[in-house]
């Protein structure tokens, strides 16, 4: 490539050591260390779970925040990002696992409130267009406390509103929504998701994710039968079974049902908003990558999105990872020539995060000397 190589670092966080940008900075050096002469343009990604956000304010996007009730019902402050009549709004912000502390999960309690006060506060900018990434959730409530929060009325046979959480659906006699905001009618609703389940069912929110949320079997009987008449009350059994009703817990349902939502796949989605095609266009290489490249990253991932997107337009693709756990054969498949792990550089797991920045530079550098 020479003198004319143009780099696009557009990768996803690494979670738990560094984010999408932190990413994108160390694999700059370690790039510049060995082609200082190399153009290199940054655009961390998300695929609509945690760091979408970060990545939406690194691409130029506004943040904003707003003090909103969390999963266990106490006050956390979340953010979203708005640029012109775009907004987007991630559901972990509000209602994710990383609200809950070490060790404590809620999975028939939990709610989505503050998932519908951060859409709400999202709509009050004036945003036309509003991209709801999921991913993280710690909830499996159906969305009901994000509906309650957008004006809904969700009441038992006693005519007072239900509870926080998944659990007390089963309680449910009415609901009514016409108190939702009239502007939604007129408001383009997103729901980014690498999820495509149902809402109920084997493979539905509380059977497949209830139990990364702490649901034991008898909890997650109880929660799918739960979104099961939950659906039934709300009359749209339909859209208990359309692809993405079960993202989130469910919170995808409740979008279709109350917001007319359109589902699409987080990368595609988030790749549009935050300018990946013209700056794709002006690259030569493209690195990619994530935490952990494993059989997850290939179904919907942020670096499989990338790669596609990338593969398409005639672009060669690497990637950097913490852990590789998928073969060379499955990673070309996917669109990529090869990836570089930190494990190869140091394999105990936990020296490798807390010493994720500099060996990221270094298998960098060895990118570099590779492929330029």
């Amino acid at each position: 490539m020479g003198q004319t190589a143009r780099v696009l670092i557009a990768a996803d966080k690494f979670k738990g050591s560094l984010t999408a940008a932190e990413v994108a900075a160390h694999v700059t050096a370690g790039l510049h260390r060995v082609r200082p002469e190399v153009a290199v343009e940054a655009l961390p990604v998300a695929d609509g779970g945690d760091g979408t956000v970060a990545a939406a304010v690194e691409a130029g996007f506004t943040l904003h925040e707003r003090e909103v009730t969390g999963p266990l019902g106490a006050p956390v402050t979340a953010g979203f990002a708005v640029r012109g009549a775009t907004a987007i709004v991630e559901m972990a912000e509000a209602s994710g696992l990383r609200h809950l502390p070490p060790g404590v999960f809620a999975p028939l309690t939990a709610t989505t409130y503050g998932t519908g006060e951060l859409l709400r506060a999202a709509l009050e900018t004036g945003a036309r267009t509003i991209v709801l990434g999921v991913g993280g959730s710690a909830t499996t409530d159906g969305g009901a406390g994000m509906l309650a929060a957008l004006g809904a009325r969700l009441l038992d046979e006693d005519g007072d509103p239900l509870p926080h959480g998944g659990g007390p659906l089963r309680e449910l006699v009415s609901a009514d929504l016409t108190g939702l905001d009239p502007r939604w009618k007129d408001t383009e609703v997103i729901l980014a998701s690498d999820v495509n389940n149902p809402l109920t069912g084997p493979q539905g929110a509380a059977a497949v994710y209830g139990p990364q949320k702490g649901a034991d079997p008898q909890d997650v009987a109880a929660l799918d039968a739960a979104l099961g008449h939950f659906a039934g009350v709300l009359d749209r059994t339909d859209l208990a079974a359309a692809p993405g009703a079960g993202a989130a817990g469910g919170v995808g349902f409740a979008a279709l049902v109350g917001l007319d939502a359109v589902f699409r796949p987080g990368i595609e989605v988030l790749l549009e908003v935050l300018g990946f095609a013209p700056a794709l266009e002006r690259a030569t290489l493209v690195i990619t990558g994530e935490g952990s490249l494993d059989a997850q990253t290939l179904h919907g991932k942020a670096p499989a999105g990338v790669a596609a997107a990338s593969r398409a337009a005639g672009r060669k693709v690497v990637a950097v990872c913490g852990r590789l756990a998928i073969d060379s054969g499955a990673l070309r498949t996917a669109g990529i020539e090869r990836a570089y792990p930190l494990s190869a550089l140091e394999p105990d797991p936990a020296t490798s995060m807390r010493n994720a920045g500099p060996l990221l530079e270094r298998a960098a550098e060895e990118l570099a000397r590779d492929h330029l």
